[in-house]
């Protein structure tokens, strides 16, 4: 039913962006699985799609150039026409209190997981938008929504996505394209390998961290034909954190 849709996952290669490569080509869509540094990680994935019989690019730059992502983004459009979907995942955090917040650390938060919105998205709308289909889903952060000490930048970062694909989603949507925001909460991946989980549990109903596979279930179906009705959501994948 997928077949010859084409997604790209940035920030694929680990974490919830690998659950999310490996949910969307389960799903029988090809992927294009974007990555910046770790090249054998990136190869480790694809490996495992083609292993299971799914269909899977690599593609490497930093999201947070843009004159990097213009040219490799618009000569893969060219060359392969539009994406079905884009699901913007590439994101680093990089944590402090605000007044000892570098500058570096502001930016380099700032440039990745916002600036990214408009690198990635902006070279590839247009052809969507002439298909009048499409799905572009933005991970964000329960950060984004409720604030979090020592994340000012992050908290920044993630709440900018959550406006910004919103706005997106009023633009998009007489052309029956959709654009969602997910954000999630604390989720088992290398972000959270210095969270204090005794201060963080009690603040989580259920009790537990969440599994990158259940993002990734929520991204399936945003892509899918029954979604099409969903669109400027921002839905929480966070065990009933408020």
């Amino acid at each position: 039913m997928n077949e010859g849709k084409k997604v790209l996952v940035t920030g694929a290669s680990r974490g919830i962006g690998r659950a999310i490569a490996l949910a969307v080509s389960g799903a029988g869509y090809h992927v294009t699985a974007h990555y910046h540094k770790g090249k054998e990680v990136a190869e480790s994935l694809q490996n495992e799609i083609l292993q299971k019989g799914g269909s899977i690019e690599l593609m490497q730059f930093d999201v947070s150039n843009r004159d990097e992502c213009q040219k490799k983004l618009e000569q893969w459009t060219e060359e392969n026409g539009a994406f079905w979907g884009i699901i913007c995942n590439a994101g680093i955090s990089a944590d402090d209190s605000f007044p000892g917040m570098s500058g570096e650390y502001w930016d380099s938060v700032l440039r990745t997981d916002l600036d990214s919105f408009y690198n990635v998205i902006h070279p590839l709308i247009m052809p969507i938008c002439r298909k009048k289909q499409g799905r572009i889903i933005t991970i964000s952060s329960v950060s984004g929504i409720t604030g979090n000490r020592g994340q000012v930048n992050y908290s920044a970062a993630k709440a900018g996505i959550i406006g910004a694909t919103k706005a997106l989603a009023v633009e998009l949507a007489s052309r029956s394209i959709t654009a969602n925001c997910i954000a999630p909460g604390i989720i088992e991946t290398e972000m959270i390998r210095n969270v204090p989980m005794d201060i963080v549990l009690p603040s989580i109903p259920m009790g537990r961290t969440g599994k990158p596979e259940e993002v990734a279930a929520l991204a399936v179906f945003l892509l899918s034909e029954s979604a099409s009705y969903i669109t400027r959501q921002v839905i929480s994948v966070n065990g009933g954190m408020v």
